[in-house]
């Protein structure tokens, strides 16, 4: 089942296609490949089935509750559903947690009708890398399932790319929406840090965490947008003012924008050759769009990218101590050395970290005088092979943890594969509270590649 949103969206209202349809296909294709992929940790099948037959009579009455009306979504466990229990993919967790009820995404999503067929595979707490001596899967890449999808919204970055449901939600902290988007060949937002509520979500950094949509395109990413942005009392982080509308912009034009790019090729040691002829070729798409393109450099890149993996370190450990202490040996070995890192981590570390931020944000506001978005790399190659995964390779390959210390849009979209056919991303990042420029220039460049239709080499 390879239907964007909009796609399904339209064959549902067409009479094409039907909600009941739509969530059985995507279960079929779990049925099929999921023992592969490990994208679910829980499924909803009987109330799912039953919000679609509900969601196809609404339609038929002339009940039409928007573009998400009857379209299956998988949501990542550490997102609080009503059907059942997060883990946050871990034994560590009290099955308590969250009990009883919808987290604020999930409320607005349900609201607008959208089906949840179940939670996603994560890493640990969103952090580390997967422990095979845990009962838990351990997700994979559905281009080659000896490759790591991404992480942490792993299963729902593999999930959306391999047709186990047409969107769903991620967590970003240092990159964890973008990172299985460019991953898996999808793609990913993570709108502006206060945009979107993170309540009812299991916290990693709380003051880098957001929680995001991923889907096949960028149109998609804004139909899900419209839903969940918007001011949550429950959320002291989320931020009351007007959410834009994300749609009316999507046009396919870029004339009179100035857009930025930053290569990053001297920044990681792991960069693909494959990535500067990518870059290349997307700089000509969006200049044919009427975008001018200059190049930029990002300033303080190696300060802020540690100010996220040492704050965000900081703000697990704080989170975590207390389990650290007394349940050692139940957190997976690389949640466990991650999170402990932590500990090492001075207040003054912290609070360094915090003014390298200010000081990062005042300079790269300063850079989106001259230019209405900026590009780069998602990452500096494919994904690495899962047997061979480091939380070092993970971070030494990204580009994204930069933009979590400064709270802007970013949103990766696919621009081709490597040599080995593994999917490559560009990131497109705009000013705080812009993500209808960024979702602009992604639907844009959406329209005039197919590198996000395609599909993986699932038998």
């Amino acid at each position: 089942m390879y239907l964007t949103i909009t796609e399904a969206a339209a064959a549902l209202r067409a009479g094409e296609t039907t909600s009941v349809e739509l969530t059985t296909a995507a279960y079929a294709a779990a049925d099929a490949h999921d023992e592969a992929l490990g994208v679910y940790l829980a499924r909803f099948d009987e109330t799912a089935l039953a919000a679609a037959a509900k969601a196809d009579a609404e339609l038929a009455g002339g009940v039409d509750r928007g573009p998400l009306h009857g379209i299956p979504l998988g949501i990542k466990d550490i997102i609080a559903t009503e059907e059942g229990e997060t883990t946050a993919q871990s034994l560590v967790l009290d099955r308590a947690w969250g009990a009883g009820g919808d987290a604020p995404v999930v409320a607005r999503l349900r609201a607008a009708g959208a089906i949840v067929t179940g939670k996603t595979s994560t890493m640990e707490y969103a952090i580390g890398t997967p422990d095979p001596d845990k009962p838990f899967p351990i997700p994979r890449n559905p281009w080659n399932t000896e490759h790591y999808p991404g992480g942490s919204s792993s299963g729902t970055g593999s999930g959306v790319a391999a047709g186990l449901f047409l969107g769903g939600l991620g967590t970003d902290t240092g990159g964890s929406i973008r990172y299985p988007a460019t991953s898996c060949g999808i793609t990913g937002l993570k709108q502006t840090f206060g945009r979107v509520p993170k309540a009812g979500c299991v916290p990693l950094g709380y003051s880098y965490d957001h929680i995001g949509p991923m889907a096949r395109s960028a149109e998609d990413c804004a139909l899900m947008l419209a839903v969940l942005a918007g001011h949550d009392t429950g959320d002291a982080t989320s931020v009351d003012r007007p959410v834009d509308d994300y749609t009316g912009g999507l046009t396919g034009s870029l004339a009179g924008l100035r857009i930025g790019i930053d290569r990053l090729l001297d920044r990681s040691p792991l960069t693909a050759p494959e990535l500067d002829p990518a870059l290349d070729a997307a700089v000509a798409e969006l200049t044919a769009a009427g975008a001018e393109v200059v190049d930029v450099r990002l300033p303080l890149y190696d300060e802020l990218k540690t100010a996220t993996m040492l704050g965000l370190s900081a703000e697990a450990y704080a989170y975590h101590q207390p389990d650290l202490r007394s349940r050692w040996t139940d957190y997976g070995a690389g949640t466990r050395m991650a999170v402990a890192t932590g500990a090492l981590i001075s207040a003054g570390d912290y609070v360094q970290a915090q003014r390298v931020r200010r000081v990062g944000q005042r300079q790269v506001a300063a850079l989106f005088a001259d230019v209405d978005l900026i590009l780069t790399p998602t990452s500096a190659c494919g994904a690495p092979e899962v047997d061979k995964l480091t939380l070092d390779k993970i971070v030494d390959a990204l580009h994204t943890p930069y933009w979590n210390a400064l709270g802007n849009p970013a949103m990766s979209v696919p621009m081709g594969f490597t040599a080995d056919g593994l999917p490559l991303g560009l990131q497109i990042v705009g000013k705080p509270f812009d993500e209808a420029t960024v979702l602009a220039a992604g639907y844009a460049y959406q329209q005039r590649t197919s590198w996000h239709r395609q599909v993986p080499p699932l038998s």
